[in-house]
Parts: C-alpha cells; sequence; structure tokens
C-alpha cells in the first residue's frame, strides 16, 4: 500500500495557531458566561422564579460544555506538540498516531462548540420569552 504524503514536522505545527484561537474563543465565551451568572444572580429577585431556574439549568449545562471543550482543546494541543516531539526524535508511527489523536480531539471539540451554541440559542429564547411577557 502506498502513502499519499508522509507526515513532517511541520504538519502538526500547521494546527498550533487554529488550536490557540479556538482556546481564546473559548476562554471568551466562558468569561461572557460568567458575566451571565453574576447578572443573573444581580436580578433573580426581580425575575419571574421559572425563568430564572431555566437559565441556571441553561448556564450550568454551557458551563460544563466549556470546560469540556478547552479540556479537549487544550489535549488536541498536547497531543500535537507529543506528535512534533515524536517526528523529530524520528518515531513515526508514533508522531502519526499522536497526530491523528489530536485532530480527533479538536473535532471532539468543535463538536461541544457547535452544541453549546445551540444551547446559547435556547437562553436567548427564553429572555425573548421573558420580554414577551
Amino acid at each position: 500500500m502506498s502513502r499519499i504524503a508522509d507526515l513532517t514536522l511541520t504538519t502538526p505545527a500547521l494546527l498550533f495557531p487554529a488550536i490557540s484561537l479556538l482556546l481564546l474563543a473559548y476562554t471568551n465565551r466562558f468569561l461572557v458566561i460568567a458575566q451571565l451568572i453574576r447578572e443573573l444572580n444581580k436580578r433573580s429577585k426581580d425575575v419571574q422564579a421559572d425563568l430564572t431556574r431555566r437559565q441556571i439549568r441553561n448556564l450550568r449545562m454551557r458551563v460544563q460544555l466549556i470546560k469540556w471543550m478547552q479540556f479537549v482543546g487544550v489535549l488536541s494541543f498536547l497531543l500535537c506538540t507529543v506528535s512534533m516531539a515524536c517526528l523529530f526524535f524520528t518515531y513515526e508511527k508514533a508522531g502519526e498516531l499522536a497526530f491523528g489523536f489530536s485532530l480527533m480531539a479538536m473535532v471532539t471539540s468543535l463538536v461541544l462548540s457547535l452544541y453549546e451554541i445551540s444551547i446559547s440559542v435556547n437562553a436567548l429564547n427564553i429572555e425573548l420569552e421573558h420580554m414577551e411577557r
């Protein structure tokens, strides 16, 4: 079986900027949610109990998802680094495996991000319901 392309040291390095930007975006999401939680806590006395409970459930789920998005994103970064180290020390098979797992971790992180975005949209719908009342 012939190979289409060999994995070189620079191939995993191409993911570093992408992973860094993802982690930055996830951190920004986390900070925004933290601020939302603080605001919700301040105004919880003025908001209907049902809406507040729904928002709290929603925010709790989003915080958990962001935690896992960050965890898997960092894991992707680490595996990318391991891949580069293996390739540098001429352990090609190990480098290829680490790079493959790094890609799978990045995809997992992105899928979690999509799910968190859908939950975020649901949170906005809860706010709109409150405004309609």
